[in-house]
């Protein structure tokens, strides 16, 4: 029997902590230093080419002064890294180079890196290597993007009425974490901050898919915006809400019958707004504005023309402004043979015993982009209440800003007491190799 390896003893650990929440549409990256947790900075995650073929590598989008026609090339699909030539690329010169916003040295510093449920073991072992063996970080833990939420205070933002002197508990006992982003949305029950894998589910819907599904919809009844993505993610973002009341909402957007102009949709009905797009010399960012029946009309705008008036580019935004949020409701709108946030919850409580019901029900965090539509959280909290036994009381927060949400609480953790025990040296990835340490990993994440 060969003789047994005696593990080498582990070298002290770094004294700063890069956490990294690699996201599909934006990295949010910030240094800690003993107890001291820098601002996270947001750096778009791609590289970008705009019409004079000036290329932009993440942060550097930021210059930009010209979005229209802008092409991107995007290193994470359907919420994993897949082009990791690409990722190299925009960490090298957000971190590494000697002009680096966040210049760090990768052999003294401990790597916290959030990533998305149920990733592909392939996947996550060659981004063990890429960590350890391109980039040689020092130490580096790979954990579950939303159990990082977990180590927030949940009971601070669910506003429940305690002592003052309360100490919140980290991580969290209980917490039921819905995720919307740029590529999808996963609901994840959390005991005790690990994440049971059994009852995650996803819904193939996020804020790639709701912005392509706003482009078809302009390009067929306004102006071609095939090549305007960015501009119509702005719109999005500026102008779309999630509708409380979808029917009625419908029907003050309906137009008529033909040749028969309804009242409410002359006047607008509060719900049509007007968007006065970017022409990026003396507007730089488009503008939402109360919907002006006068200015809407054809006759007014060529009549400006003829006698040499400035015009603004307008589109006037109806029932697209809710419809391309419901998508998160009911996928089956847009033929996705998929089941909408809410029923999503019940599914993963399903699978878990009926006595955490209460609790997880009571406990609902939202995080990601999508999460910041006007109306969310009260239809999702509306939905989930008709779904799911009367005796439960069902709570939905969010944070104060939920798109940072995930890495702040990568910033806790990495000052927490168990972080050391989590990660894995460089020193100990080169003794025992890949395998081993996916296999740490898992076993201190699974549930």
């Amino acid at each position: 029997m060969a003789p047994r390896r005696s593990r080498t003893s582990r070298p002290a650990p770094p004294a700063k902590t890069l956490v990294l929440d690699n996201g599909a549409y934006t990295i949010k990256a910030g240094f800690v230093t003993e107890d001291v947790a820098d601002q996270p900075r947001v750096i778009p995650n791609c590289i970008a080419r705009d019409g004079d073929r000036k290329a932009y590598v993440g942060s550097e989008l930021d210059s930009c002064k010209d979005f229209g026609e802008m092409a991107f090339r995007r290193p994470v699909e359907k919420g994993f890294v897949v082009n990791w030539e690409a990722e190299k690329e925009i960490w090298e010169r957000e971190f590494f180079d000697d002009g680096a916003p966040q210049h760090c040295d990768p052999s003294e510093t401990r790597l916290l890196l959030a990533e998305s449920s149920n990733s592909l073991p392939i996947l996550q072992t060659h981004c063990d290597q890429m960590v350890f063996e391109e980039f040689g970080f020092a130490s580096y833990y790979r954990g579950n993007g939303p159990s990082f939420n977990a180590y927030h205070d949940v009971q601070a933002i669910l506003r429940t009425p305690r002592a003052p002197d309360t100490v919140a508990q980290l991580p969290a006992e209980i917490l039921m974490l819905i995720d919307s982003g740029y590529s999808h949305t996963t609901v994840t029950p959390l005991f005790h901050g690990r994440p049971i894998h059994s009852a995650v589910r996803r819904l193939d819907v996020g804020g790639k898919l709701m912005t392509n599904h706003l482009t078809r919809l302009l390009s067929l009844r306004h102006y071609d915006m095939r090549n305007d993505i960015y501009i119509v993610n702005e719109m999005k973002e500026q102008a779309c809400y999630v509708s409380l009341d979808f029917k009625q909402d419908l029907e003050r957007t309906w137009k008529g019958t033909r040749g028969d102009r309804r009242e409410p949709y002359l006047t607008g009905g509060g719900v049509a707004k007007d968007y006065v797009l970017p022409d990026f010399h003396t507007i730089s960012k488009g503008i939402v504005r109360d919907y002006d029946p006068n200015q809407a009309s054809r006759a007014k705008k060529l009549a400006a023309a003829r006698v040499g008036e400035t015009t603004e580019d307008v589109l006037t935004l109806r029932n697209e402004r809710f419809t391309v949020p419901e998508v998160l409701f009911h996928p089956s709108d847009i033929g996705l043979q998929q089941s909408g946030i809410a029923n999503l919850v019940l599914e993963s409580l399903q699978v878990v015993p009926i006595g955490l019901w209460p609790a997880l029900l009571a406990n609902i965090v939202v995080v990601g982009g999508n999460v910041l539509f006007d109306g969310f959280i009260q239809r999702l909290q509306q939905e989930i209440v008709q779904l799911v036994p009367d005796d439960c009381i069902v709570r939905v927060a969010r944070p104060v800003d939920p798109i940072t949400s995930t890495w702040a609480g990568g910033s806790h953790l990495a000052k927490h007491e168990d972080i050391n025990s989590l990660c894995v040296t460089k020193q100990e990835y080169d003794e025992y190799g890949a395998a081993w340490v996916a296999r740490r990993f898992s076993a201190g994440t699974d549930m």
